[in-house]
């Protein structure tokens, strides 16, 4: 069982830098797999990134390079990195957990969420 809090996020300009976390709650949380999805208004919910609990990460195409992820067991976070941000970059992005071993990239395979983090980057 795990509770996730979302933070870090804001206005930014493009170009800038920002660092979301993701606190969780539950003692077996380093047992989990967790991703960051974005969701801008009027699209669908789209994997960001991810990372399993042997810390091997996974990303889409639009953010390589510019985003990167981490977590601290012993603090139960999960970190994202963002640099370079773009205006396209602007969404709520939600942290997401599942006990697996993989990294699913959609929406309906994890079985924790938290409520999101706004991220505005501006031109």
């Amino acid at each position: 069982q795990v509770q996730l809090v979302e933070s870090g996020g804001g206005l930014v300009q493009a170009g800038g830098s920002l660092r979301l976390s993701c606190a969780a709650s539950g003692r077996t949380f380093s047992s989990y797999v967790v991703g960051w999805f974005r969701q801008a208004p009027g699209k669908d919910r789209e994997f960001v990134i991810g990372i399993t609990r042997t810390s091997s990460t996974y990303y889409t195409d639009s953010v390589k390079g510019r985003f990167s992820i981490s977590r601290d067991n012993a603090k139960n976070r999960v970190y994202l990195q963002m640099n370079s941000l773009k205006p396209e970059d602007t969404a709520i992005y939600y942290c997401a957990a599942k006990a697996e071993m993989i990294v699913p990239t959609t929406a309906n395979r994890y079985h924790y969420w938290g409520r999101g983090t706004q991220v505005t980057v501006s031109s």
